[in-house]
């Protein structure tokens, strides 16, 4: 194994540890919305819309949280909190890895600007430093997509590994 492979091995481990801890993370996240009741139906998500419209969002995300979210807001929290779960457990397992970091890509940029505007005359350095909690999110989504991050512990890895296994026993 030469020093290009080798750093390919170890940047292939790196991506799928990161891949599984945002899994984690996302299915923490999804858990207690999918299983408890409070956020899709008894007022949990409307209350974050209407925090954010209050004073953290994007001017041009308003019209839309207020206009399409909030008249649909039960349908809307259930594909979020089912959605954070699928995301989670798609990475944890390694399935569908690519689509689930779309998804996760696209649901983080939509909570980015749903909720991290720091104000009309902050610095523009504050603009970033507002949106850590969903851009770092953001970022590890477009890694997985752009990367192999279902080459290792993943549904993928472990049928290619039986796949070898059984053609080395075929000969």
């Amino acid at each position: 194994m030469g020093p290009t492979s080798d750093s390919s091995a170890h940047n292939n481990y790196a991506l799928a540890l990161l891949r599984v801890g945002v899994g984690i993370l996302f299915l923490i996240f999804g858990q207690y919305k999918v299983f408890g009741t409070a956020f899709t139906l008894h007022g949990g998500f409307q209350f974050w819309i209407n925090r954010f419209l209050e004073g953290g969002t994007y001017p041009f995300m308003a019209p839309i949280l207020r206009g399409f979210v909030l008249p649909h807001a039960t349908g809307i929290a259930f594909l979020v909190a089912y959605g954070e779960f699928a995301i989670g457990l798609a990475l944890v397992l390694g399935i569908l890895v690519r689509s689930a970091s779309f998804c996760g890509l696209i649901f983080m940029l939509t909570m980015l600007f749903s909720s991290d505007y720091p104000g009309a005359g902050a610095a523009f350095w504050q603009y970033f430093g507002a949106s850590l909690s969903h851009s770092v999110f953001a970022l590890c989504f477009a890694a997985f997509l752009v990367g192999r991050a279902d080459s290792v512990w993943s549904w993928r890895s472990l049928r290619k590994n039986r796949a070898a296994v059984s053609g080395n026993e075929n000969q």
